[in-house]
């Protein structure tokens, strides 16, 4: 493994020459990126290759010499050079399905190019949320160190049974099973923020979420989308270009052209002269027009179904993040937070045995690491929302 990677994983907490924020990190994502790398270059290839379909044909140059019985060396030669080229409209027809196709492309490079950033931006969100979750395991192994403490000291003094010891014990174990198992999850997510990276060195240890906008306003929502997503605008761009295709093909039956010079020699002549011909394309143009025409359409189909699948997805996101809105606004962490930290004081006065604290702490902590993982899913189901503004 590359010895970076082994330093940014060695330890739960990194930390960091300078803070970096999740717009930092996809910066360099995309700049590092090896997918996104191959993909420009696959682009730039595929569009030589369009530009490439619209060259004219290569001259062809032959010369033949002739000899005759009795006559030393050659008694007369054939020069004839030819240039062909397919009828003149048919270049203007390929030069537009050409723009339209290059745009095509583009339309998938930068499709690419949103989902590789999205799933960056996915894993720098769940950082964000093992980190919140590794500080309410702190918090709780903090709270069952200071009890042990407390409650051995009783247990020697006789004012405290083992049960309730054991019970805080049990809390440590708990701690630790779930703290090695969270620092599991966050080595997981930056080992694969690094390899979105191309394995190049990156800190990211934020713990809270970038503030957004919240859309209030479905239609709103519906407009923007619509407009600008990265999936739609390729899937409209490919079909445009068929359509485009399927007027070249339109006009194949046109004839090829030629044209070019010619040169015989003899012994005691030269002639001049230049050649113009043709050719029909009775047999190669054959199902041309209905192959593309098939293209055409299933592109057009392809377009709107993408546009209907981008539509229900649209109104299915919308109301789930009103869903998780309100579910979000029910807990009060504030109040959660208040409760613990009574909680804590009143088993250590002896006004609450251990069991009993658990009992109730436990409740409190679940509700906690509820709303935590409630808002991970909010703020991945924003990016998801507003993933065509990354």
């Amino acid at each position: 493994m590359n010895r970076y990677i082994t330093l940014a994983i060695a330890c739960f907490a990194v930390v960091p020459m300078q803070a970096q924020t999740i717009d930092d990190v996809l910066r360099q994502v995309e700049q590092n990126n090896k997918e996104l790398q191959a993909q420009a270059q696959a682009t730039l290839a595929s569009k030589l290759e369009v530009q490439a379909e619209n060259n004219l044909e290569d001259p062809s140059v032959e010369y033949s010499p002739f000899y005759t019985r009795g006559i030393t060396g050659m008694s007369s030669s054939e020069l004839v050079v030819t240039q062909g080229f397919d009828f003149p409209t048919l270049y203007s027809a390929r030069r537009k399905s050409g723009k339209v196709k290059q745009e095509a492309l583009d339309r998938r490079y930068q499709a690419v190019r949103r989902d590789i950033l999205l799933q960056a931006k996915n894993l720098c969100l769940d950082l964000i949320m093992l980190r919140q979750k590794q500080a309410l395991l702190d918090e709780r192994a903090k709270n069952a160190d200071e009890l042990l403490a407390l409650f051995e000291k009783r247990l020697q003094e006789g004012d405290a049974g083992i049960l309730e010891v054991n019970k805080i014990k049990m809390e440590r174990m708990s701690v630790q099973t779930e703290t090695a198992q969270t620092s599991a999850a966050h080595r997981t997510a930056l080992q694969g923020l690094l390899a979105l990276n191309g394995n190049l060195p990156l800190t990211f240890d934020s713990d809270t979420y970038p503030r957004m906008e919240e859309p209030n306003d479905a239609n709103a929502l519906y407009d923007e989308v619509m407009a600008t997503d990265a999936a739609l605008l390729e899937a409209d761009a490919n079909a445009r270009a068929a359509e485009q295709e399927l007027k070249v093909n339109r006009q194949s039956w046109l004839p090829k052209l030629e044209v070019g010079y010619r040169r015989n020699t003899s012994l005691d002549e030269k002639s001049n002269g230049f050649l113009v011909g043709g050719s029909f394309p009775l047999f190669s143009n054959r199902k041309k027009t209905r192959i593309a025409r098939a293209q055409a359409v299933s592109a057009r189909l392809a377009a709107d179904d993408a546009r209907l699948k981008a539509e229900s997805e649209v109104h299915s996101r919308f109301n789930e993040m009103c869903r998780l809105r309100e579910a979000m606004e029910a807990y009060d962490v504030t109040l959660m937070h208040r409760t613990l930290a009574l909680l804590h004081e009143a088993v250590r006065a002896g006004q609450l045995s251990v069991i009993e604290f658990y009992t109730e702490a436990d409740n409190v902590y679940r509700n906690l690491q509820a709303y935590i993982e409630l808002e991970n899913q909010y703020q991945k189901l924003m990016a998801e929302i507003y993933k065509n503004r990354l």
